[in-house]
């Protein structure tokens, strides 16, 4: 039977405004001339007009953190303990397993920005595409913020997820989720503007700190969940790099679709 792969991630690019300043990737490109003159430090009497048509190798160099570009958070970036005091995973201990499941997508992308998506919403969502969930599948959510990448304003769009509504997919056996905007909670801006006019801290990152209760994972910057055909009946692979220690590690999550 055939399959067809959907890439669901960004690509790393330097300089993009949809990051905060202080977390935009740099880029550093060596390109195939600077690569043959390398050649020549590394490989003692070799001369560029050795090398094929004078060229050699082409290497980057980049700056960025474990949260640039499509990501898979570890508990551990929301606390340092998880599941009612144990010690939260770091981004090399998740579990594979968590990583390579049956996927569901929830579009939430008729809401407005910075609107809350609430576990009533979420299941609405279930019955409406007929879906009981089980213990991990790993639960996609689009809110059409990807749409705006590579824009300053990708940072104050799309919906997000509470605290409630965490904690309701994570009581179900969830154990990796993901979503196409910068943040599984609503963006910080509308937080913030919310903890300034009202005092209630237990806005700040509520959906992230629901990982104290519950250890889960989520990805961030997801792009391209429209083009998923169907709300189940398909896989999702989002294997993370292994950084030691680590609060979050990069990953291309694919979903695999049998046509």
């Amino acid at each position: 039977m055939p399959r067809k792969f959907i890439d669901l991630s960004i690509t790393i690019e330097a300089g993009l405004p949809s990051d905060p300043e202080m977390m935009i990737p740099q880029i550093d490109y060596v390109d195939h001339a600077q690569g043959a003159e390398q050649m020549t430090h590394f490989f003692s009497g070799l001369t560029k007009a050795q090398l094929p048509q004078g060229l050699g190798w082409a290497v980057e160099m980049l700056h960025l953190t474990s949260h640039s570009g499509t990501h898979l958070d570890a508990p551990f970036h929301y606390h340092p303990t998880m599941d009612g005091g144990a010690p939260a995973m770091t981004i090399d201990q998740v579990p594979l397993n968590w990583c390579f499941q049956d996927g569901v997508l929830l579009d939430f992308s008729a809401k407005s920005d910075g609107e809350r998506i609430t576990a009533q919403d979420v299941e609405k969502k279930l019955a409406d595409i007929n879906y009981r969930l089980k213990p991990l599948d790993i639960v996609l959510v689009r809110t059409g913020a990807d749409a705006f990448w590579g824009r300053p304003d990708y940072l104050v769009k799309g919906a997000g997820m509470t605290r409630e509504s965490t904690l309701f997919l994570l009581d179900q056996g969830i154990k990796v989720v993901g979503i196409d905007a910068w943040s599984w909670d609503r963006p910080l801006p509308f937080l913030a503007q919310e903890f300034q006019s009202t005092g209630d801290a237990s806005v700040i990152w509520e959906a992230h700190f629901a990982g104290i209760a519950r250890g889960y994972c989520h990805m961030e910057k997801m792009a391209g969940l429209q083009h998923i055909p169907r709300p189940h009946g398909f896989k999702v692979v989002c294997f993370p790099i292994k950084i030691k220690n680590a609060s979050a590690g990069w990953t291309r999550p694919v979903a695999i679709v049998e046509e």
